[in-house]
């Protein structure tokens, strides 16, 4: 069984790896349930494993945290939503790369029930929108946005870390990395594409959409966790 938590206000980061890394051990032990824990942070950006120093433009910004999970640097922060993820991959194959694809299924899938259509791109993690409202970028194709990030550890086969959407967060706050080491493309969030998204609108499309996801095979694509960059 699956247990869902959603946790109010904002949640200090080092208590969510704390918590994550104790529930990751306790599912591996086989003493705790599987778990989907949705969170929001204050204002703070994450180092992965590949985190490139240049890339964090603003240091002094907010505070910075070493993520211990695969990728580079990504912010969170009041209005997006993170979906940390702790499942047996051992009872799901053992196969990363199904399941990091799987997470991305889950977003897009989560986004369309929004109307908004969610495309991954080879060598860009994450999950992207197309923006023709904005101008063509130099080589005359459409404007693309980041709205999605994700990133995972595993440990004993127990996933932690996950996936971030953005609602409505300060798009700003991101000036001050380059997310994900990707500098030529924006990020973008459900409310500035102009819907009048919620928070509990948004959770309520990720619990509908996990097993409609999860419940069905997904083709795996050639991703690395360790390059995986988000929650």
């Amino acid at each position: 069984m699956i247990e869902w938590i959603t946790s109010p206000g904002l949640t200090p980061y080092p208590d969510a790896l704390a918590w994550m890394e104790a529930r990751a051990d306790a599912i591996a032990a086989g003493t705790a349930n599987e778990v989907i824990w949705l969170v929001e942070h204050p204002p703070l950006y994450t180092a992965g494993t590949s985190a490139n120093p240049a890339d964090l433009v603003d240091p002094d910004r907010f505070d910075v945290f070493e993520a211990r999970r695969g990728g580079q640097y990504t912010y969170h922060g009041p209005g997006q939503r993170v979906a940390y993820v702790m499942l047996d991959v051992s009872r799901r194959g053992r196969d990363v790369r199904l399941f990091v694809a799987d997470l991305e299924a889950w977003i897009i899938a989560t986004l369309d029930r929004f109307n908004v259509k969610g495309e991954r791109r080879a060598g860009r993690v994450g999950v992207w929108v197309q923006r023709p409202d904005k101008p063509l970028t130099a080589t005359g194709a459409i404007a693309e946005d980041k709205i999605a990030a994700l990133g995972i550890r595993l440990r004993k086969w127990v996933s932690f870390h996950g996936l971030s959407i953005n609602v409505e967060p300060d798009l700003s706050h991101f000036d001050g990395i380059v997310p994900c080491g990707i500098s030529d493309h924006g990020v973008t969030s459900l409310v500035d594409l102009g819907l009048p998204v919620t928070m509990d609108d948004v959770d309520v499309a990720l619990r509908a959409s996990f097993d409609q996801v999860f419940g069905m095979p997904q083709d795996p694509r050639p991703v690395d966790d360790t390059d995986a960059c988000g929650a």
